[in-house]
């Protein structure tokens, strides 16, 4: 049986000897690679953390009352009753098929730069990231835990650390087009064609504006204070300015993922018999997953299905089946991070490369 897939010690036995040795992050410390306060008087990391999950529980709690107060329970409790759950599977399948894709993205993104493991151990490793991203008080700690446990050195976990931004990035920049062309196809009543043809424009831009972006980073990081956040933000992106091709193929990927999570929610929609023209979703889904994305929530519950019931209200869809909607739409993420969390005690040992050294160590130093 291979080393990695061998059973580990007990979890409770998680000393920072036995995290360095099973690279197993510490759950505390989503801040991997933020430069250490060293302010005097500053809050000590643990004390921050408390506060920020503090924080986000409460803010969580103030969204979903806000929503509840205008919620009939009875409607809400009888539109679950009657999901049709067949629609509902088939949006699970879709939702796990987009986390494959999203796999294959980030290894298209890291492989090249040394991390050299297969496309089933980057899938594996998405998937843990989601696992982490619903136990963890931040939603970066899915990414945090990727990025440690693709290296076995600090300097390797910066170059992953530059994989995850990247991978991000791209998400984020296929999920402004997706949206871009929604908007504009909804606001002036245009047919598939049209519509298609404003895609492949926004696309097109996005390709150009990125290509421009990657080959001038190393000049815009000469402009930035050595010790500024932003500089240090930037300079992991420098890895990828001799091959923009590689951010341009994981926009490529990134498409197909933002098109999947908007028929997942469609699917969804349908099993809650919630009858709305198909192509509104691709504005409605991206939307709202960009409203998630901000830091205010745990796991942007309250912000999903607040956000919902806003961009279908006009539509003559109810606050009620708005709220199911968000909250089936949340429950395949859930079990989809549940299936990380099954890969991760498998596996909790790292995947080390074929010859047990730091894959990256052929990469420069100042990058």
């Amino acid at each position: 049986m291979p080393p990695h897939l061998q059973p580990s010690e007990d979890m409770h036995e998680q000393t920072p000897s036995y995290r360095r040795k099973h690279f197993v992050p510490d759950c505390s410390k989503t801040e991997l690679f933020e430069e250490p306060d060293t302010h005097v008087g500053s809050p000590q990391p643990k004390q921050k953390t408390i506060l920020r999950i503090v924080l986000r529980a409460l803010a969580t709690a103030i969204l979903f009352g806000l929503l509840a107060r205008n919620l009939n329970w009875q409607g809400l409790v009888d539109s679950l009753e009657h999901v049709e759950w067949s629609w509902w599977l088939g949006g699970l399948v879709v939702a796990n098929v987009s986390q494959v894709l999203s796999g294959i993205r980030w290894a298209g993104l890291a492989r090249p730069l040394g991390f050299h493991f297969s496309i089933p151990s980057y899938i594996g490793r998405y998937y843990e990231g989601m696992f982490f991203s619903l136990c963890l008080p931040t939603s970066i700690g899915g990414d945090v835990v990727k990025a440690y446990r693709l290296a076995n050195s600090t300097h390797g976990r910066m170059v992953a650390g530059c994989t995850v931004i990247a991978d991000r990035l791209a998400g984020l920049s296929a999920l402004g087009v997706l949206v871009g062309t929604s908007f504009t196809s909804d606001t002036f009543n245009l047919s598939i064609w049209p519509t298609l043809l404003v895609g492949a424009s926004l696309s097109g831009l996005l390709v150009l504006i990125t290509s421009l972006s990657v080959v001038m980073l190393k000049g815009v990081v000469g402009f930035i204070p050595a010790h500024s956040s932003v500089g240090h933000f930037i300079a992991k992106l420098l890895p990828y300015q001799k091959r923009p091709i590689l951010i341009i193929r994981a926009i490529g990927w990134s498409l197909l993922v933002q098109l999947s999570g908007a028929i997942c929610v469609w699917l969804i929609a349908c099993g809650l018999h919630i009858d709305i023209p198909p192509f509104k979703w691709f504005l409605i889904v991206p939307l709202v997953a960009l409203l998630t994305v901000l830091p205010l929530s745990i796991s942007g519950v309250g912000i999903r299905e607040g956000g919902l019931a806003l961009l279908l209200n006009p539509e003559g869809i109810s606050t009620e089946q708005s709220v199911a909607l968000g909250l089936l739409w949340f429950l395949t993420t859930v079990i989809g991070g549940l299936i990380g969390g099954f890969i991760f005690f498998l596996n909790r040992s790292h995947t080390h490369s074929p010859n047990n050294s730091d894959p990256v160590t052929h990469l420069p130093k100042n990058i």
